[in-house]
């Protein structure tokens, strides 16, 4: 078995703390459905925000989630890039897993899907 990296993200319209947190849920269990994984394979989440998020840490929304409370999460603020996509949430799961490298699925959600038009999000 390998740890293999599994990379996201989505944005959301305005910086309210329900929309973080419904669309960081959203994302993540997207990534857990398309990859088969469970909370036991995961052995980290990297999580990242544009810094026009404040209202609440994305990391609330997966401690919330039944089963999840001990995957280790880290925050922090994606890099201030001018003309990046704002209002974005990126993560970036660590997962056990027998999956080969090309069978994960990556999944980019509503703006987000700009930024990998390489992959197709089923």
């Amino acid at each position: 078995m390998k740890v293999r990296g599994i990379r996201g993200a989505t944005t959301v319209e305005v910086n309210e703390e329900e929309a973080i947190l419904t669309a960081t849920r959203q994302l993540l269990e997207e990534i857990v459905e398309h990859n088969k994984v469970l909370p036991e394979d995961i052995a980290s989440v990297f999580i990242t925000a544009t810094s026009d998020l404040t209202a609440t840490f994305p990391a609330m929304a997966i401690r919330r989630m039944p089963d999840w409370e001990a995957v280790p999460l880290m925050c922090a603020t994606e890099i201030d890039v001018p003309g990046s996509l704002p209002l974005c949430i990126r993560l970036l799961l660590h997962a056990n897993t027998d999956r080969g490298q090309k069978e994960i699925r990556h999944v980019y959600l509503r703006e987000a899907r700009n930024l990998r038009p390489d992959l197709t999000t089923p």
